[in-house]
């Protein structure tokens, strides 16, 4: 899922169950349509905003778990780029998912919605909910 533009944000979307099981071109509609959503609500360039979006979601640190003698710690860890790429697309699907469960919104709606939030770096995101949270555990685990 490390094709060309969208498909890897697709490929987060593409879950295991529920009802994205397994559905590559539906996922890359929807997110085609998100991008379409964007482009004309803001004016701007749809990839500009996810790569914007990404930044602003990818934690810097995580937080492990170690064992020393039969106890386990956790300790902070500093994340690798790719990881911190798929961290961040990761909470953004999630969170375009959890916004269009069970509501009348769609999925490429909350999608495009959770992208401009996360452009920002607004508290409203998922995203960047997630995002901080990591990383405050791992400072209290340093």
């Amino acid at each position: 899922m490390r094709g060309g533009t969208g498909e890897k944000l697709g490929g987060k979307i593409i879950r295991t169950h529920g009802r994205l099981q397994g559905k590559k071109t539906k996922v890359l509609s929807v997110i085609r349509h998100s991008f379409e959503l964007i482009s004309r609500k803001t004016k701007q360039n749809p990839l500009q905003l996810l790569v914007r979006a990404v930044e602003n979601t990818a934690p810097r640190e995580e937080v492990t778990r170690v064992r020393f003698g039969g106890m386990s710690y956790q300790v902070a860890v500093d994340v690798s780029p790719l990881r911190r790429v798929d961290l961040a697309l990761r909470n953004i699907a999630l969170a375009a998912i959890i916004g269009s469960f069970n509501k009348k919104a769609k999925l490429a709606d909350t999608l495009a919605n959770e992208i401009e939030l996360a452009a920002v770096g607004s508290q409203d995101s998922y995203a960047v909910k997630r995002k901080q949270e990591m990383e405050r555990m791992s400072k209290s685990a340093r």
